[in-house]
């Protein structure tokens, strides 16, 4: 009979992996464990303390700091079947796990399953001819070399690709290699496992080509199983069920996806959400039951794409972000800042910000180079932005861990202000009157490509008219959509004019409306 050795990276909650070591132990498996070197010693140490009595668990002898996209990650997970392998002589799966994952079938289920077929499972597909990169760069992963972290060293992550760019400093794949890619969460036999040790031992020049790769935990393990393994023996799936939205987030599940999550036809799921206790608790129990009847109807990727592509809301399914992008929220503010000249809201949001605490992004529609959080590739280009306004929007509120947050919006854009004021969370406006130069016309007027340094007088006369109605314009449309909870200041007014529609609009006290109000280069030009 199948006994499986999981291989668990992690790098929190200790409690949690203590619950999951035992839990998957008391089922007839094993587990080797490697936590993070970045964590705190105290963690691990409370880990190896809990866990010492249980023959069962073992740990990797070295542990390694990781980084999402790294080599190290790949390096964790070799050193952690390095010591399943040595440990558990009787395991004969090897399954990788993270500390978000939780079973949805019984260790009774999972161990006749694996004995079913003698096979590995592991997606791996061609890296070049399949679509399973949706963003970001592809091949570059590959022929060029990464030696910074794209998420903590954006800048020289891109400029050192830049400079091999421009150096023409490409490299070959290795030669009798086909490269593949797909999901980390695999499922192999012993048999496989001692292949891959030897193949390590034996090929230094691939172990120094994924070295420096880009997100090789999506690339080594399933080129190289598909390079040692006749393909007869390889199923291209993993066994753990996880979703994905268009933009690279993952689905997260829900109490009330228990029975969803039970007739899928995999082993584990992730991610759960922090929050769902009560699924977490009813799947924990479920791993050592037995004579547990498990009829799959698979429906979970199907339902997923009607709810997505359709915004049909059921009862059972309760609305999710990744679901319908259909609200921020109920118990939302959204407050929307438009003005013409950037520069002043910016400096207002900022204002704000130091003054109440109230997050704010700057012109995230209108300005490409606006500094937003990384949340996954929806902020990667304007389009995607707008395409995807409401959950990007709701991710800001998710990610700034508030009910209140500030953005700017360019005048221009009624459509969005009127696309925002139908959710269901709170809009308010504050629109912000400014006095217009005959320089700044003419600044904005190159800046729009209507004018420039060499544009003779008579065509400046007939454009600055023009730009100057074009701005009053969509400030009357802005006021003829009559919309709820708008408010107005004015350049030209004075501290106590703006301090009580900035209390309104932000819904603050006078005293810091007055603080906000009196900044004194905020309509400096």
């Amino acid at each position: 009979m199948a006994k499986i050795a999981y291989i668990l990276l992690c790098h929190k909650d200790p409690e949690g992996i203590i619950v999951q070591a035992n839990r998957l132990t008391a089922g007839g498996d094993f587990i080797a464990i490697h936590f993070d070197a970045r964590a705190k010693p105290a963690d691990y140490a409370r880990i190896q303390t809990a866990l010492a009595d249980n023959p069962a668990v073992a740990f990797a002898r070295q542990r390694i700091k990781c980084g999402w996209g790294e080599w190290s990650l790949v390096q964790a997970t070799l050193n952690a079947v390095e010591a399943a392998v040595e440990a558990f002589p009787a395991a004969t799966h090897f399954y990788m796990l993270s500390g978000d994952c939780m079973c949805i079938k019984s260790a009774e289920y999972a161990h006749e399953f694996l004995d079913a077929e003698d096979c590995d499972y592991i997606e791996s597909f061609d890296f070049f001819s399949s679509e399973w990169i949706k963003t970001g760069i592809k091949e570059e992963r590959l022929i060029y070399r990464h030696w910074f972290n794209e998420r903590n060293h954006k800048k020289l992550f891109y400029a050192s690709l830049a400079a091999q760019q421009r150096l023409g400093l490409s490299r070959r794949v290795p030669a009798d290699l086909q490269m593949m890619i797909g999901s980390q969460w695999w499922c192999l036999r012993r048999r496989t496992i001692e292949w891959v040790l030897e193949f390590c031992a034996k090929r230094r020049d691939v172990m120094r080509f994924f070295r420096t790769t880009w997100i090789p935990d999506e690339t080594f393990f399933q080129t190289i199983v598909r390079h040692l393994v006749p393909e007869a023996e390889i199923r291209a799936r993993t066994l753990t069920f996880l979703m994905f939205t268009d933009y690279g987030m993952p689905v997260t599940f829900y109490n009330d996806h228990y029975d969803m999550l039970l007739a899928q036809d995999y082993l584990f799921a992730r991610k759960l959400s922090a929050d769902a206790v009560e699924l977490k608790a009813k799947l924990g129990a479920l791993y050592t039951q037995k004579g547990v009847d498990f009829p799959i109807s698979n429906e979970g990727r199907g339902l997923f794409r009607f709810l997505t592509g359709r915004g049909r809301i059921g009862r059972r399914y309760a609305p999710r972000f990744w679901e319908t992008e259909s609200s921020l929220g109920r118990e939302r503010t959204l407050m929307i800042v438009t003005c013409k000249k950037w520069h002043v809201a910016k400096r207002l949001v900022d204002r704000v910000r130091d003054v109440t605490g109230i997050p704010g992004v700057h012109y995230l529609f209108n300005e490409a180079a606006t500094a937003l959080p990384d949340m996954g590739g929806i902020q990667t280009t304007l389009e995607k932005r707008t395409r995807h306004r409401r959950a990007l929007v709701r991710m800001l509120f998710d990610h700034f861990q508030t009910d209140r947050l500030l953005i700017c919006i360019d005048p221009a854009n009624v459509d969005l202000m009127q696309d925002f004021y139908a959710d269901k969370a709170v809009t308010r406006l504050l629109e912000i009157e400014c006095t217009f130069t005959e320089d700044y016309l003419l600044g904005h007027a190159r800046r729009v490509g209507l004018a420039s340094d060499s544009s003779p007088a008579d065509v400046l006369d007939r454009v600055l008219p023009t730009i100057r109605y074009d701005l009053r314009f969509e400030s009357d449309r802005i006021r003829d959509a009559d919309f709820e909870n708008f408010h107005r200041i004015r350049e030209a007014g004075d501290i106590e004019a703006n301090t009580g529609p900035l209390a309104r609009f932000l819904g603050i006290p006078e005293d810091q409306a007055r603080a906000v109000a009196a900044t004194d280069y905020l309509f400096v030009d």
